[in-house]
């Protein structure tokens, strides 16, 4: 009975101290070092076979290689980061891994500038996953393609864009401009200072820095939804320049340059850039004031806002806005029919060709300017306006050379036809027509086809007042035949 007993609890005894002595031996497989270890002393680029993973301390337990043991270091084991080590199987496999990897082991990089990204890709546009201070050590693991860094004076930076590991085992890429790429092959990393490491952690300018921020005039489009897309299309901004340590401001008045050495909080949301006389303050949410001073000591400040979306999307939505306007006319047409102004036709394409529009010439459209041109939906209506037309445009007549005469009209569509009155240089203000001519011009063209379009969503009609108006500028008598009985 007692031996029995004895044997129950023996027997459990020794099974668990075989498992236990065969999980302290076991072998996860080789892997190969990315990050160098200072003790023991082991190279980056080593194959290591690998003992245990532990997720509670995120370490390897590796075992140490023969040649990496000398008479003062005997430790059999020791342990490496989980991010500093890849886990690949076999040793054969390792090996491959290790010899593909070879080029680049010894290469680390210092950096010379505080606030450089390390990116989620390699575009300098990309999501900012670390920033670094000035003296960090990064590794460098291996070089890839990626988008051009252009600098300040429009042209790309020397310079190309790596694959890296920082120390505490972030992963990204980072453009080679602003580093000093160099190979470790004994001895400690140099390190960045104890003091740039308690440096705190400043989380409302790196809000500020993960965003694009566009001049106050963009911002004035957008919430007003009169865009200027040739404006849009500059891309003016403020770049805080991360990758290339040169701030710079794009706007309609100005292009300035300022080289820093790193941005530094001044208290109040406020910011300086190390080495110019320039700073930065949030006044809120989505504004940014941007100062320096020049040289006569002038302070300049500029606004500049973050805007919703993307300025690349904002154009593209615009775009297939107006490009909606204008098939919703062609659809009523493509070919509108006026007595005394002529035949305009339509293409898909945005061109028009307008023939007969003799009396016009030159109160409206110039003697130079040929029978055809391209039709642009780029002007916008002031409230007051928006009432009585559905809309307008620009119509570009083709010249001799390559030349375009604009001239701008209101338009409305109804059942017949389209109706179109022009706005003078004197309706507008910008791109907005905000009041009529003291004698308005008003056209009106009859739909060639008159088939009914199921499909098609009228404007309002024209003001009755208006619709036999066609005289305008012009003191036309009922011998010369202008279009007076509209619908």
């Amino acid at each position: 009975m007692v031996r029995a007993a004895i044997r129950t609890i023996v027997v459990p005894l020794v099974v668990f101290g075989a498992l236990l002595f065969s999980s302290c031996s076991r072998n996860l497989g080789y892997g190969v070092l990315f990050w160098s270890s200072e003790n023991p002393a082991v190279p980056s680029g080593t194959v290591l076979r690998v003992h245990i993973r532990s997720n509670i301390n995120r370490v390897w337990v590796v075992a140490t290689p023969r040649e990496f043991r000398t008479a003062y270091n005997q430790i059999n084991r020791f342990e490496v980061p989980l991010s500093h080590l890849e886990l690949v199987g076999s040793k054969r496999r390792a090996l491959e891994r290790a010899e593909a990897f070879a080029p680049y082991a010894l290469l680390y990089a210092e950096t010379l500038q505080s606030g450089l990204p390390i990116r989620e890709t390699p575009d300098n546009v990309s999501r900012r996953v670390y920033r670094l201070r000035e003296g960090d050590i990064i590794k460098i693991l291996h070089p890839v393609n990626g988008q051009a860094v252009i600098g300040t004076d429009g042209e790309p930076l020397p310079g190309r864009w790596f694959r890296v590991l920082t120390q505490d085992g972030t992963a990204g890429y980072c453009f080679s401009f602003r580093l000093r790429v160099f190979e470790h092959t004994d001895g400690p990393l140099v390190a960045s200072s104890e003091e740039r490491y308690q440096e705190e952690y400043d989380p409302e300018l790196e809000r500020l820095l993960s965003r694009t921020w566009s001049p106050e005039s963009f911002g004035t489009m957008v919430s007003t939804r009169r865009l200027n897309l040739n404006e849009l299309a500059k891309q003016w901004n403020f770049d805080a320049g991360l990758e290339t340590g040169t701030a710079r401001i794009r706007t309609a008045d100005i292009d300035r340059s300022f080289s820093y050495t790193q941005i530094r909080s001044s208290g109040g949301s406020t910011w300086r850039f190390e080495g110019t006389t320039l700073q930065m303050s949030l006044r809120n949410e989505n504004t940014l004031a941007v100062q320096f001073t020049e040289p006569g000591g002038m302070l300049r400040t500029f606004n500049f806002v973050a805007l919703p979306t993307r300025v690349d999307d904002i154009i593209h939505q615009e775009t297939v806005r107006r490009e909606a306007l204008f098939r919703n006319i062609f659809q009523h047409g493509p070919e509108f029919t006026s007595t005394n102004f002529g035949t305009l036709k339509l293409a898909e394409n945005g061109r028009f060709t307008w023939t007969g529009n003799m009396l016009l010439t030159p109160q409206v459209i110039p003697h130079s300017a040929l029978g055809s041109g391209l039709v642009e939906m780029s002007l916008f209506l002031s409230n007051q306006i928006a009432q009585q037309h559905a809309g307008a445009f620009t119509m570009y007549f083709d010249g001799v050379g390559g030349a375009r005469f604009p001239v701008n009209f209101m338009y409305s569509l109804d059942a017949h036809g389209l109706r179109l009155e022009h706005a003078p240089q004197t309706s507008m203000d910008g791109l907005t027509v905000v009041r009529r001519s003291s004698s308005p011009l008003v056209i009106y063209f009859f739909r060639t086809q008159t088939e009914p379009r199921s499909t098609f969503e009228f404007s309002a009609p024209a003001n009755p007042e208006d619709s036999f108006d066609v005289f305008g500028m012009f003191d036309f008598t009922e011998e010369n035949g202008a279009d007076g009985n509209v619908p």
